[in-house]
């Protein structure tokens, strides 16, 4: 076991939030501090997805760091093995490497209230920190549904996330289940190798082109050249989804034009009028994701695929049977069925100044302060937090402004002096998550017409921003800190509250 060691930060994943951290407490500079890393290497989910044809939908120049440009990008649409270059290539560069803790999952992170500082348990040894970052990402635990007899099964199975390359999917009846992000790039790309697919599709995506190409030479080479005609393509492609984002928050109705595209993009591939019908989705576009690819509808229609409209209910030794009754025989399963996004495992490790951890706070629905600061957790902060995610542009956005967020509680920290801790007041997170759930009522994902991992358990979207990310960055600017209590430690002989000596008023709703 490790020794024990203390830092001043204590960052949580090493993904594009966790090194976004990283890079900007260096430039900060902060040198005290660790990634603590779950895994033998970073790159978050980009680390973890590895299933054939996994790439990503938003354009490569908008999904990399504004203070980490490019040029060589080799598609408009990276492929997952390039992001993940792309991340090795970054902690190299800003030589992240000393502040790497491998291996180090994090198993319980307790608010120590006389010492104003978080203890952290892993399975490296102990860390304590005086701030903690958690950059654990909604898209890092993989959510399998408890199908009957699944246990029983004499086939293979694995989640998306969780790729076994050591199984030969060749000549094999294979079962995918489910039609989101995931399972539209693996269908293509196994389709022609498999002996036959049998797509079990609860709901019909909206999916539109992937207008994808490779990046030339030439073109590469401009952007080496003259960074500034990167930093072009990149405020282009940034601008075009902020004029989008009002169809999809205040607009709902003016999205019909897009389902007119989507819908002849699916017939053009699609002749069958049967499976067409099972393809067609019944709710707006854009409540749930759109995707993108030009190759998911042309497998569908392959000899060996079949298209069962119902979601997998249960398992009976080698054969898969639908909600609807229909049955197939199989030799392996595959999960598409997302992740633990409204119910991140995480906050289950976490315990607050009050002895109760952080999936209990959230019991009725997960709030941050700006996505940031939850009550009752001093000194933690979470990128990626709730009601931070994008239904059309890039999360790298929304990343780099939780950063500049960071940086600032960091420097209020400072100037505070001494020991000093900041805690997110009740009313200043109530006020914030009504404002937000307010604006939410209008959003396509709320009245669009269809249940989807934005939403919790009780049909809140506590995951999406109802913004553009130019908004965002404003109300992450700086930290205010009539928003916070200040916590001193307690006075001496025991004399002090429990939690430390708060300085401030509660600020209501």
């Amino acid at each position: 076991m490790a020794q024990h060691e203390h830092v001043r930060v204590a960052v949580i994943g090493s993904g594009f939030g966790g090194l976004g951290a990283a890079v900007r407490l260096r430039r900060e500079g902060i040198t005290d501090f660790v990634v603590l890393e779950r895994a033998g290497s970073v790159g978050g989910t980009w680390r973890d997805n590895s299933y054939p044809g996994c790439a990503c939908d938003v354009p490569s120049h908008l999904y990399s760091f504004s203070f980490a440009p490019n040029p060589d990008w080799p598609r408009t649409f990276s492929g997952q093995e390039h992001i993940r270059a792309y991340l090795e290539h970054v902690t190299d560069v800003f030589g992240l490497r000393p502040h790497l803790r491998l291996n180090a999952e994090v198993t319980r992170m307790t608010w120590d209230t006389g010492q104003l500082r978080w203890d952290i348990e892993t399975a490296a040894g102990t860390f304590s920190a005086d701030v903690v970052v958690s950059a654990t990402g909604p898209l890092s635990d993989p959510k399998i549904p408890g199908i009957p007899g699944l246990d029983s099964f004499p086939g293979k199975v694995f989640h998306s996330a969780r790729w076994d390359h050591d199984y030969d999917l060749r000549g094999k009846r294979v079962a995918m289940v489910g039609t989101g992000a995931s399972a539209i790039q693996i269908v293509p790309a196994v389709q022609p190798e498999v002996a036959h697919l049998t797509l079990f599709q609860r709901t019909p995506p909206w999916v539109m082109p992937r207008m994808d190409r490779a990046i030339g030479v030439a073109e590469r080479g401009l952007h080496r050249a003259l960074p500034f005609t990167a930093r072009a393509r990149r405020g282009f492609l940034w601008g075009i989804r902020e004029l989008q984002v009002q169809a999809f928050t205040k607009h709902p109705d003016e999205l019909g034009l897009v389902e007119k595209l989507a819908l002849r993009n699916m017939h053009r591939a699609v002749k069958d009028p049967a499976l067409r019908a099972r393809l067609t989705p019944d709710y707006r576009i854009g409540c749930k994701r759109i995707l993108l690819s030009s190759t998911y509808y042309p497998a569908l229609t392959r000899q060996n695929v079949d298209v069962v409209a119902s979601g997998l209910a249960e398992v009976r030794g080698s054969t898969v049977v639908a909600a609807d009754g229909s049955t197939a025989e199989v030799d392996a399963i595959i999960f598409g069925t997302g992740f633990h996004v409204t119910d991140m495992p995480i906050a289950e490790r976490v315990v607050g100044a009050g002895g109760h951890t952080l999936a209990e706070s959230w019991k009725g629905g997960m709030q941050a302060l700006r996505g940031a600061s939850a009550a009752g957790f001093p000194n933690w902060m979470t990128i990626i937090g709730p009601n931070t995610g994008l239904g059309n542009s890039s999360m790298i956005l929304m990343i780099e402004s939780q950063l500049n967020y960071m940086a600032d509680y960091l420097r209020q920290l400072t100037v505070l002096g001494g020991r000093a801790a900041l805690d997110a007041r009740p009313g200043a997170v109530a006020a914030w998550n009504h404002k937000v759930q307010e604006r939410m009522k209008r959003t396509v994902w709320n009245t669009g017409g269809c249940t989807s991992w934005y939403l919790d358990a009780e049909g809140r979207n506590t995951t999406v921003w109802p913004g553009t990310t130019t908004e965002f960055r404003r109300a992450t600017q700086r930290v205010d800190l009539a928003e916070y209590d200040v916590i001193r430690p307690p006075l001496p002989d025991g004399a002090g509250p429990a939690h430390g000596t708060r300085s401030g008023a509660e600020v209501g709703a």
